[in-house]
């Protein structure tokens, strides 16, 4: 069984840019949530994936991803999907591991959340010093619930 283990972090400084690796655009919706689980469509530049996790469990979750063809990806994304969340995804490598850092656009333009997979829970985690606060596990940064607050922003400012 797949596992994702993996803390969020909010970025302190634009330091990080010289460290990139490489970058990708990620487009990706959410199919269903319920109970902490989530099924999702994404596309890493022109490459697409299923995404199936489970609940948490501290930092940890049932984590399945599987590639798709692009066509029933875009279908999924047209049909099935009512927000699309667009961002650059900057790779970072620091010692043995590497960082994603997450520069959101369109809806949530403005947010940029670095993020590290890890591959035991006993990991050490040096913090590179642009990591700023961490707000794994914090309601307010799921993506599904800065969504939610981004568009509450705009029909208030409409009204």
């Amino acid at each position: 069984m797949a596992k994702e283990i993996e803390r969020k972090f909010l970025v302190a400084s634009d330091d990080w840019k010289s460290g990139v690796s490489h970058s990708e655009r990620l487009r990706d919706g959410l199919i269903a949530a319920e109970d902490g689980r989530k099924a999702r469509v994404r596309f890493y530049d022109d490459r697409a994936t299923l995404c199936i996790k489970g609940r948490r469990d501290g930092l940890a979750r049932d984590e399945f991803e599987y590639p798709i063809p692009a066509q029933d990806a875009e279908e999924m994304l047209a049909a099935h999907c009512t927000d699309v969340v667009e961002k650059t995804r900057a790779y970072v490598p620091a010692g043995d591991l590497t960082w994603t850092i997450d520069l959101y656009t369109g809806l949530l333009a403005g947010i940029v959340i670095a993020e590290v997979e890890l591959p035991s829970l006993d990991t050490p985690l040096p913090l590179p010093g642009w990591i700023g606060r961490e707000v794994t596990g914090l309601q307010e940064f799921r993506k599904v619930n800065m969504v939610a607050a981004r568009k509450a922003l705009r029909a208030s400012s409409v009204a």
